[in-house]
Formats: C-alpha cells, structure tokens, sequence
C-alpha cells in the first residue's frame, strides 16, 4: 500500500509540476474508421510496485498534452513523444510522463501523445496510430506560434510500438491516410527529426537482412537516433538497417547507438547498462543537429 500510494503521488505531483498543460482532443468527433462498441472504456492500470509500469488500455479517442517549456529556457524546439507497449496499451509514465520533464529540463517543449490501443481488427496494427500521428503534427506546426515552438524544430521520440509509429511518420508524411478534416491536415506532418529507442516491426524476427516493405526511405525523410540493445527481443538489426537505408538515401546527421545489454522497454529507467545513457547521447545529438540553439 505505501509503495502504491508513492507511485500516485509523484505521478500527481508531477502532473502539477509540469503545469500549466493542456490536453487537445485529436478529432473534433469520431477518429477515423471507429466502429461503436468494438473498445471498452479507457482504463489505466497503475504501478503495484517499483518494477511495475502505468499502462493505459482502450484508448479510442486520442489526445496530445502539451508540457510547455520553461520560457526563460526555451529553444522553441518541440517533441511528440509516443509511448510504446506492442500497439496494444500505453506505457505512459516510464515511456512518456519521464520522457517530457527530461525534455522540458533543456527548454524543450514535449507533447506526449495518447494514440489508439489496442490494435483494430481488420487493420493494420500502425494504421490508426499514424492517422493520430499526422494529425498531432500538423495541429502541433498550427499552433506553433501560440506554444511558442519554431515551425521547423519539432520532432518525435517513440519507444518500441511507439518508435515503430515514428518510423511510420517519418516515411510516410507525403500524404495523409485519413480524409482531411480542416487547415490543419494541409501543413506538413513531417517531423524535423526522429528520436528512436528500440523501435520495433521493422524487420522479421526470423528473417532479419531487409526491412519490411511499409517502412519507404527517402533522400527526404528527416535524421534519426537510435538506441538499440543486441540481447533485445526486438531485433537491432531493424534499426540498424534503417540508418543504412537513410545514409543510402543521402539523409544526413543520423546517430546509431548499438550496445551489447539492455533487454527491452527501459525508457527512462537507469541502470548499469551503459545503453541507459541514451538520453544524455540523444540530447548532445539534438545539440550538434541544431535543435537546442535559440
């Protein structure tokens, strides 16, 4: 009880802390192909003990909630983080919550987005997540101005499903996969940059020397970082084939990071590990990219 009771209040505590947010709904009404009935309620399971995770379930009507930077600190870069948790829940504390106050601690504007979970029957189980994806950027370059962002300094950070979801917008902004609904859906969804850790569905378990055919790189497609693990369920090889790809393309200033131990779904977590260092290597990445400049 007193471990259940901690991991509530610093959960609360920080919602206060990153004050003042707000939560923008993605769609004025129903997300696109939503089938009535076919979710249950949206439910959130909180962490029983110190090793456990805060997963959110039946997420049908997606949202973004913007964690604003310090103005005496801001960049005006920006980042919509998405969680992982195989498309079927969200891992939002360790995977999203810790993700935007790392972010906002070097003026950084975060917006964490509450995409669709789980996966729909008859789709394909990135479908609905991208359609949510294109829609946050472009609502996030709408109102740049107003949350004092730089229209060409706002990226993305996906973890697992979630990187996979990344890797989704990243090659797959030229056009939307939904109708469009206002002015918003005519900006650009691309992302300045992309921000990887252990994406996963990029290659075959099995058969591991291609990536899959969804994933279409470009000579337009923004730079990436990678972090990624050898012992990881979700084979390195996938992202190490991507930063192939976009090299290959002639994108520039992308960063691999393979280390030898890890496993899967650390987030923010620190351990011996050395591959816990991500997010200092991702931040002087962010840096030498010219993200972080004033």
């Amino acid at each position: 009880m007193r471990i259940q009771a901690y991991t509530f209040f610093f959960f609360f505590t920080f919602c206060l802390i990153a004050a003042p947010n707000d939560v923008k709904f993605l769609w004025p009404g129903e997300a696109p192909g939503e089938k009535k009935g076919e979710i249950e309620a949206e439910f959130e399971n909180y962490p029983k003990d110190p090793n456990d995770v805060l997963r959110i379930s039946n997420v049908s009507r997606p949202s973004m909630k913007i964690f604003p930077a310090d103005p005496k600190i801001s960049n005006g870069a920006a980042v919509l983080v998405c969680p992982g948790g195989a498309y079927n829940i969200l891992a939002y504390e360790h995977e999203g919550l810790d993700v935007c106050e790392w972010l906002n601690s070097f003026g950084v504007t975060a917006i964490l987005l509450k995409y669709r979970v789980p996966r729909r029957k008859g789709r394909e189980k990135y479908d609905a997540p991208l359609q949510d994806a294109q829609r946050a950027m472009g609502l996030i370059r709408q109102n740049a101005k107003e949350w004092n962002i730089a229209k060409d300094k706002i990226g993305i950070l996906g973890f697992s499903a979630g990187g996979n979801l990344a890797v989704m917008i990243s090659t797959s902004f030229k056009t939307r996969t939904y109708p469009k609904l206002d002015n918003s859906d005519e900006i650009s969804c691309r992302p300045d940059f992309s921000i990887l850790i252990y994406p996963a569905y990029l290659v075959d378990r099995n058969e591991r020397s291609r990536l899959f055919p969804e994933v279409k790189v470009g000579p337009d497609c923004p730079p990436c970082f990678f972090a990624h693990t050898g012992d990881d369920h979700v084979p390195a090889e996938g992202s190490a084939l991507l930063y192939l790809a976009l090299e290959k393309a002639g994108v520039t200033g992308n960063e691999l990071h393979l280390y030898p131990f890890g496993g899967h779904g650390y987030g923010m977590r620190k351990s011996q590990n050395f591959v816990s260092t991500w997010p200092s290597r991702a931040k002087e990445w962010m840096s030498a990219i010219g993200v972080l400049k004033k």
